[in-house]
């Protein structure tokens, strides 16, 4: 099949390498224009590779966790908060990257249909959670009554305080039910909100995630401040404390998030048998047909 070992070796390694662009390519939504003075330019080249080197080392260590997870039958639920455009969707694409998507999933729920807004308030996001060896991350959760649902006005007063009498004793009942609860907040400043949404109207890659939604949020800026500040208040709980991610800088804000996700768990290596790529069976009488030209995409690259 290959000519030599070394060749072999080579299409290996062409193929990790290809691995590696894609984390390169889901960086260029971060893309800045470098720095011209030649020193500021080192600076940055090593900051970045700094960056890399530890975000690898990360993501391999997330590997072992997802692992062990498997083996000991544990379920985590991970709820990622915050600001808009304060980088929640960045560290979970991070976290997720390496991981087996049946194992590491995300729930990022739409907002509920006329069916679901006459349910219990936390239905539809329990059929979400996860069995044993699994781990859910929540791109925004139940915590959206607290937040964007009391400041846009989408639920009333008695919704509102009911779901705050709930709420500590829905996530003491999931912890009581051997799910580990992890909340995260990820916050930044007035400014840096106001630069990353002027990125988004100007670069037409991020257009989309720009909603009416976020646009008022930028309006109602300090009502979504005592929101949030009401909702760390009266659900930061023993059996599911909030964790404050600092997000101005994003590279810091993922690989801050990463290390302290990993501390949270008492993961260790799992060792695996030792893997034997068989040899292909082949049979004299087989023959293969030829695919149809016809429906073959063509190969404009």
């Amino acid at each position: 099949m290959f000519d030599s070992q070394e060749e072999l070796l080579r299409r290996i390694h062409t193929d990790l390498m290809d691995g590696y662009d894609e984390e390169l390519e889901m960086e260029m939504e971060d893309r800045v224009e470098e720095p011209q003075d030649a020193e500021a330019l080192m600076q940055h080249k090593a900051a970045r590779q700094q960056y890399f080197r530890e975000l690898f080392r990360l993501q391999a260590e997330l590997v072992k966790l997802q692992d062990w997870v498997v083996a000991t039958g544990h379920k985590v639920v991970i709820i990622f908060e915050g600001r808009d455009a304060a980088g929640k969707g960045g560290v979970i694409k991070r976290i997720t990257q390496r991981l087996n998507p049946r194992v590491c999933r995300v729930a990022a729920l739409p907002a509920p249909n006329d069916r679901e807004r006459t349910q219990w308030y936390f239905q539809r996001y329990a059929a979400h959670l996860p069995a044993a060896g699994e781990m859910v991350l929540f791109d925004r959760s139940w915590y959206n009554r607290a937040g964007v649902e009391r400041v846009m006005g989408f639920c009333n007063d008695e919704q509102y305080e009911e779901f705050f009498r709930s709420v500590p004793e829905f996530e003491k009942m999931l912890v009581r039910s051997g799910i580990q609860l992890i909340k995260y907040w990820f916050s930044i400043s007035d400014e840096e909100q106001h630069l990353r949404f002027l990125g988004r109207i100007h670069d037409p890659l991020k257009q989309w995630k720009l909603s009416p939604m976020d646009l008022e949020s930028r309006r109602r800026w300090e009502l979504y401040t005592k929101a949030k500040e009401v909702m760390l208040e009266r659900t930061h709980i023993p059996e599911s404390p909030w964790w404050v991610v600092q997000a101005d800088d994003k590279k810091k804000a993922r690989l801050n998030c990463i290390h302290h996700l990993l501390e949270q768990m008492p993961y260790g290596e799992v060792e695996r048998a030792t893997i034997t790529l068989p040899e292909r069976v082949r049979h004299e009488g087989y023959r293969r047909h030829q695919v149809p030209g016809e429906i073959h995409v063509p190969q404009v690259y």
